[in-house]
């Protein structure tokens, strides 16, 4: 079932997530509706379950191999900061500049309860530190300097005034 993309302003994107105790029905339900929301969208790569309204600490992402789910993610290595161009399914419309390690290594659970470490690079490291910011109710405004911020609140708000205008 697709599930309804919570946008800034919610006050559930800046609520930090709790840890997932228990890999049951429950959350395998809500993974698999994550990827099909995930994958209505198109061009995006990642989505937390913050953005559905679910505080338990997952997110989903497909980067073109397929979609993978990491559960209870932390981040426990990073290498090289860079500035990177991005954008969020919660803030639709607007990209930012903003800093991102080239490398990270994330330790986290599988769905079906595997521990395990993963190493990414490039995008697939930035992807991996947008969702787990999600999970500690951070957004890409709150990484990004206070002038990028004003810009990209600024250019949401006139899409939202204009998509209100032309469904009015």
């Amino acid at each position: 079932m697709e599930l309804e993309i919570r946008t800034i302003g919610d006050p559930v994107l800046q609520e930090k997530c709790r840890e997932v105790d228990q890999l049951d029905s429950e959350v395998s339900n809500l993974i698999d509706d994550m990827i099909e929301t995930l994958g209505s969208v198109p061009g995006r790569a990642g989505l937390a379950a913050s953005q559905v309204g679910v505080l338990k600490s997952l997110f989903v992402y497909d980067i073109g191999y397929g979609p993978r789910c990491l559960v209870n993610p932390e981040l426990i290595e990073t290498d090289i900061e860079i500035i990177c161009e991005e954008g969020c399914l919660s803030i639709p419309g607007v990209s930012v500049s903003l800093p991102r390690f080239e490398r990270v290594k994330v330790r986290c659970q599988t769905p079906s309860g595997h521990n395990i470490v993963l190493e990414s690079r490039g995008f697939t490291a930035q992807v991996i530190q947008h969702e787990c910011d999600h999970l500690e109710g951070v957004m890409i405004i709150d990484r990004c300097d206070s002038e990028e911020k004003k810009r990209a609140l600024e250019e949401y708000q006139e899409l939202v005034t204009k998509s209100a205008k032309a469904t009015a």
